[in-house]
């Protein structure tokens, strides 16, 4: 096990809070060190002693270390959100995930817009630059060149960038999702 010093004499973090002495058989010591007793305190708050040593057990040593880290994150989410806990940290993320993907995806729409119309002036560039002698010149409109950046007032292929948006229009995103990933539900 990584991170697993010898024990001394002093009680694990587990039997100094439940006030007991620390058999060398103590199942939390390998896991809750003397200097760890608020770490314990939280996971004892929510799981209970009794509970944690019943879960330890029925772990294969080899993950009990990564089974305590999960129980201490679990108790400090619970402690700080009560009612939904770690699920509340996963549906923002999850939002937030969602929010991400979709700005991603204007960013996206927005670069092959602006990169297929600087390859269509590219083309109109390189036809213009053959010798004037092959080409005849009649048909050619007065002014070739870049399109026009498109200011905010107009909108190019009616795509919403998220840039130029109103605050309504962003609220309106946001409304549209599905409630899942507004607030947890716990079934």
């Amino acid at each position: 096990m990584k991170g697993y010093e010898p024990r001394s004499s002093s009680s694990c973090a587990a039997c100094k809070l439940l006030k007991r002495r620390c058999a060398p058989t103590c199942i939390f010591a390998p896991y809750f060190r003397s200097d760890e007793c608020k770490k314990f305190a939280k996971v004892h708050k929510v799981f209970g002693a009794s509970n944690v040593s019943k879960i330890l057990f029925e772990v294969p040593e080899e993950q009990r270390e990564d089974t305590v880290n999960s129980l201490a994150y679990e108790a400090d989410a619970r402690l700080k959100d009560p009612v939904y806990g770690c699920i509340g940290a996963i549906a923002l993320l999850q939002t937030k995930m969602v929010e991400l993907q979709h700005d991603l995806a204007l960013a996206r729409a927005r670069l092959a817009r602006y990169s297929s119309a600087s390859a269509a002036a590219a083309a109109d560039d390189s036809f213009l630059s053959f010798p004037s002698s092959s080409i005849d010149n009649s048909f050619l409109p007065a002014h070739v060149g870049l399109p026009p950046f498109p200011d905010s007032s107009s909108s190019c292929c009616d795509v919403d960038d998220g840039f130029s948006s109103s605050q309504v229009q962003l609220s309106s995103r946001h409304d549209m999702m599905d409630d899942f990933f507004q607030t947890p539900y716990i079934f």
